[in-house]
């Protein structure tokens, strides 16, 4: 399997050489050369697999040439045999139509460990036989730091910097990044929005002075490894529901748009999704670009729902890419032109290319808290208020789909990680699994930083090892 850059500048890579690159040298973001389609019967014939021998089934032809199925296979029984689900990602219903899929069984409690634990062992791996360090740079909105972190820590070739906006964190989701004290993890709070962290991430991978000394490596979504593992609970949900001869359709929380974009793979390769539902909070770009072309970013507004507080979407990047025409000329200029104006309409075809497939819907804080009380008062299901996001956007939606139709709701975090917001919303505060419970009395540590590029690039520079 081949990989090439959305900016059509950076040398194709193998399996091996994305993950380890993370961001392609042009700053584009890689994705295979062409997807590869299992036929139904190839999909039938996953019914019945263990979660571990699903994901090995499903990530085979995206690592082909860069570890034999058996080194897959090993890697993934390791992975998810150790989560706190037997399933990894069980399916709960709510009511005739409504399901939810629980993503938070791992040990930071967020659907970011299904991809981030998988990523620190292929790390391990390729940079042994490499013999090889890596230094890894990523921002965090709350979830994806604290994966990143557990996945991470400890290990002997690989040094984590992970950036989060100072203050715009639940105090859990803080902890659990700040409470891990391995001499190769570092904390930095930086004064500003995720966008301000996640762009200084993309600049120092662009940035000579940087990558000049350092073998930087990528844990956020644009790691492709990272959106790969995530296309896997999409076919064991859709499996467990009747696929391939039965639709599904999916609503999903959404911020930097990896998520619901796994699910865009698993439809080109060849799962029955009817619809993927963007759901957003009120930092609506991806509502507003996939309802009316226009993705023009403004300034960032905190909500109970942190992990989705963006404006700047870096995965969106693939869709445009892939549906409209794989230019890859075409999609540095049009990039270039929005990192300077922070505003693009969507071409036709990038425009009609989503069309075909993804649906949105915004919630306000009200309309979450809604969805929150409503899933309790249905079901008994307590949910956090990301989950709340996309429950209320499947609800919203539901009317416009088939008659029938399962529709999933991907719960991405444990409740316990937004206690506030869900005792607010339904009267329970929820409790910490055993597991993490004395999360609260661990010390923290972390450096707080101004927000200007220079303070995370002269930090990164000045206590990483050198290559």
């Amino acid at each position: 399997m081949r990989y090439v850059s959305t900016r059509g500048g950076a040398p194709a890579l193998d399996f091996e050489g994305v993950t380890l690159a993370g961001l392609a040298s042009d700053g584009g973001l890689y994705v295979p050369a062409e997807w590869p389609r299992f036929s139904e019967a190839e999909i039938r014939a996953m019914r019945g697999l263990a979660y571990p021998d699903l994901a090995a089934r499903v990530m085979a032809p995206f690592v082909a040439g860069s570890l034999t199925d058996d080194e897959l296979l090993a890697i993934c029984h390791t992975v998810y045999g150790d989560f706190g689900h037997a399933a990894v990602t069980p399916l709960v219903q709510v009511d005739a139509r409504h399901w939810l899929l629980e993503l938070f069984h791992g040990p930071t409690l967020a659907f970011k460990d299904i991809a981030l634990q998988l990523l620190g062992r292929l790390f391990e791996t390729f940079l042994a036989r490499r013999d090889q360090r890596l230094t890894i740079v990523g921002a965090t909105s709350g979830d994806t730091g604290s994966a990143a972190i557990h996945a991470v820590a400890g290990l002997d070739r690989v040094e984590i910097f992970m950036l989060h906006p100072e203050g715009r964190v639940s105090e859990v989701q803080r902890r659990q990044m700040t409470t891990v004290l391995s001499p190769n993890v570092h904390n930095l709070a930086i004064d500003g929005s995720f966008d301000d962290a996640q762009a200084h991430v993309k600049r120092m991978f662009t940035d000579a002075d940087v990558t000049g000394v350092l073998n930087l490596g990528a844990v956020n979504s644009i790691n492709w490894a990272r959106l790969m593992a995530q296309v896997v609970y999409y076919f064991a949900s859709a499996l467990q529901l009747g696929a391939p001869e039965r639709a599904v359709a999916y609503a999903v929380p959404t911020g930097n748009f990896g998520d619901v974009f796994a699910g865009y793979v698993a439809a080109k390769m060849g799962l029955n999704i009817e619809r993927l539902i963007v759901a957003t909070n009120v930092n609506d770009i991806l509502h507003r670009a996939l309802g009316s072309g226009d993705y023009s970013a403004s300034g960032v507004t905190p909500t109970i729902t942190p992990s989705m507080d963006i404006q700047v979407s870096s995965n969106f990047e693939r869709l445009l890419f892939d549906a409209g025409g794989r230019d890859g000329a075409a999609m540095a200029e049009q990039m270039r032109a929005f990192e300077t104006s922070k505003a693009m309409q969507l071409t036709n075809a990038q425009a009609q290319g989503a069309s075909a497939l993804f649906a949105s819907a915004r919630a306000e804080q009200v309309e979450t808290a809604r969805a929150m009380q409503w899933a309790y008062r249905a079901a008994g299901q307590v949910i956090d208020p990301h989950t709340g996001v996309g429950l209320h956007a499947a609800k919203a939606l539901a009317e416009a789909l088939p008659e029938g139709l399962p529709l999933v709701t991907l719960a991405t975090a444990h409740p316990a990680k937004f206690p506030d917001a869900v005792e607010r919303a339904t009267g329970l505060r929820p409790a910490l699994p055993a597991r993490v419970g004395d999360l609260f009395g661990r010390a923290e540590s972390l450096v707080a930083i101004p927000g200007d590029y220079a303070a995370s690039r002269d930090y990164v520079l000045g206590h990483a090892g050198r290559t």
